[in-house]
């Protein structure tokens, strides 16, 4: 055994034995906003991102249907809309490098920063919510919670292999204090609130 294996068992032997339970952390919800997602909405907008409106009949997914007309190539993972390039194909992230709009749903959102989490489930593909030109998010309103407390509570953080907070597009402002966006990531992400299709729950 080694000086340093002799000084890290001498110092674990020595610990403290108390039975001290981890500080109860409140969830800060006391004043929530009176409606959830015109919240999200509005934080989603300051962090650069777009929220579609639905229309108040017929297609709920014509704004995807307008973003996308003339792309040539997307990969939808949702089975609300379909793409031209499927994710089930994709054998490397590599092959996503073409993508110009990927369609993936939210397992949820926060909306006191506008974030919307995305998980392996979700994206089947991680670098799909990276590599693509353009995101667009279908987000069930039902799936908003008030901040990132709550958040952290949810069991994606759990359950899930993978999981990500996106927060509008990417971007920088390193140099000479311009904002870039899509800088190093997606150049637009887009939110279409838009409810789960019965028998398609929350992964």
């Amino acid at each position: 055994m080694s000086s340093r294996d002799d000084i890290l068992a001498s110092i674990l032997a020595n610990l403290p034995r108390v039975d001290r339970p981890l500080p109860h952390v409140p969830l800060f919800d006391s004043d929530p906003p009176a409606s959830l997602l015109p919240a999200f909405k509005d934080s989603l907008h300051r962090m650069g991102g777009n929220f579609l409106d639905p229309p108040a009949s017929g297609d709920m997914l014509a704004p995807v249907r307008a973003k996308i007309a003339d792309a040539k190539v997307v990969c939808s993972t949702v089975p609300e809309i379909a793409g031209n390039r499927e994710v089930a194909d994709v054998r490397a992230p590599r092959d996503l490098a073409d993508v110009d709009f990927a369609i993936v749903r939210a397992s949820f959102a926060v909306a006191e920063t506008g974030s919307v989490l995305l998980s392996d489930a979700d994206l089947h593909v991680n670098g799909v919510a990276y590599l693509a030109q353009h995101l667009i998010v279908l987000l069930d309103p039902a799936d908003i919670v008030v901040n990132l407390h709550h958040a952290y509570r949810r069991p994606e953080f759990r359950d899930r292999h993978y999981a990500s907070f996106h927060t509008g597009p990417s971007a920088t402002a390193d140099i000479e204090g311009v904002l870039i966006h899509g800088a190093q990531g997606v150049r637009s992400l887009s939110v279409l609130p838009i409810a789960r299709a019965v028998g398609n729950p929350t992964h």
